[in-house]
């Protein structure tokens, strides 16, 4: 299987457990792999054969500027089954980071991945 990678995408998204946090957009940074058979694509260069890493950014923050999450967790899974449903891919890995949130802490958030 091969690999189409988006590397620190910084979105918006309403997040966090208390209400107060989510009363307003913060920041998030994600990591995704996206397994896909890229074959046909290196053969055609057409990306009617491939997956628009474009298309996945967009819908990613069209979706996160309307949801609210508590978790990162489930912030995760939501764009893992959005990339399987919208895109067809075989695999998703996603790094959803959740930088300076606590004094003297740099990031945290969780890595999750799904195969279909």
């Amino acid at each position: 299987m091969d690999t189409i990678f988006i590397s620190e995408l910084k979105v918006l998204t309403h997040l966090g457990v208390p209400a107060w946090e989510r009363m307003k957009p913060q920041s998030v940074i994600l990591d995704i792999e996206i397994g896909y058979n890229l074959t046909n694509a290196c053969k055609s260069d057409s990306i009617a054969d491939t997956i628009d890493y474009g298309a996945v950014v967009n819908r990613i923050r069209e979706t996160l500027a309307d949801q609210q999450f508590q978790l990162v967790e489930s912030l995760a899974e939501h764009i893992c089954q959005l990339i399987f449903n919208e895109f067809n891919a075989q695999s998703v890995k996603i790094k959803v980071t959740k930088p300076a949130i606590l004094a003297g802490l740099k990031a945290l958030g969780v890595i999750i991945q799904r195969e279909k």
